[in-house]
């Protein structure tokens, strides 16, 4: 019986790049044979699309992209050979736009911080110093990283008064999800939604296609969720984001680009 197609769905920080030195290196082995096999790799992050384009380039990746938590999908323009009905085109791609508009997004968090009385700093509350600084960025990637199109990143200066958040946000229609270093506020986009859009994309080109989704925090669950293959990589503490509990989940033994090497190659040597 042939093999099915198949795509890897990945994110980036804390997965394919490392936690603190955003470094993809030790996964070069796995990237290297992803693209040996043919199998496309696309980036699911909460990243900004000029961040994520910064990425595509500097891994020589040629396939669509999602952006801030689900809140685009970008396809390259003449990747599929067949007519799609994209929300706008925009500098050589089609975009599928699920999330809510940032402007939004800045008005609902004034509006929650107003209501709870909360610490709530979002990234339009801070200066580019700040967000390089939280980030470990340079100056130039926390600029990338300021221009949110989707997702509005945040902290708390309280933290056990999240919950609290969570509650008052979807009483607005609005979601907070959590990643490495942020809690994010979006609408009703998330990553796993992207996911079918653009896996329903690749079934019309391909037929039925077998999805592999790579991630290490709770903001990659809806991902996770969306694909036959969920693997989550370690915490740099070497411990697992919590409440991630998935049929045929698979734990890397590694944090990071080394525990998404491990991962990727090990599921490439059972396709042999």
């Amino acid at each position: 019986m042939a093999t099915l197609p198949m795509v890897v769905f990945t994110d980036l920080d804390g997965t394919l790049l490392d936690h603190a030195t955003y470094s993809f290196e030790p996964a070069r082995p796995a990237l290297e044979a992803l693209a040996e096999a043919g199998v496309p790799l696309v980036f699911c992050t909460s990243k900004t699309r000029d961040e994520t384009e910064h990425w595509r380039k500097a891994l020589g990746n040629t396939h669509p992209f999602i952006v801030e938590n689900g809140g685009a999908v970008f396809v390259p323009q003449g990747y599929f050979p067949f007519e799609v009905k994209f929300d706008r085109t925009d500098g050589g791609y089609g975009v599928l736009e699920l999330g809510k508009p940032y402007a939004e997004l800045r008005r609902a968090l004034a509006a929650l911080r107003a209501r709870t009385g909360i610490g709530l700093r979002g990234f339009g509350d801070m200066a580019i110093e700040e967000i390089a600084e939280r980030c470990g960025f340079t100056l130039k990637d926390a600029a990338l990283a300021a221009k949110r199109e989707y997702d509005e990143p945040f902290v708390l200066t309280e933290p056990d008064t999240l919950a609290l958040v969570v509650r008052e946000a979807k009483a607005e229609g609005l979601h907070v999800v959590s990643g490495g270093r942020f809690h994010h506020l979006v609408g009703a986009s998330d990553k796993g939604r992207a996911v079918s859009v653009l896996r329903a994309l690749l079934a019309e080109d391909q037929g039925v296609v077998r999805a592999v989704g790579i991630g290490d925090s709770v903001n990659d669950e809806p991902m996770l969720r969306a694909v036959d293959i969920p693997i989550l990589v370690r915490k740099p503490g070497g411990g697992f984001a919590a409440g991630i509990h998935l049929p045929g989940l698979v734990l890397a033994p590694y944090a990071g680009p080394e525990g998404w090497r491990e991962a990727i190659l090990e599921l490439l040597r059972g396709e042999a």
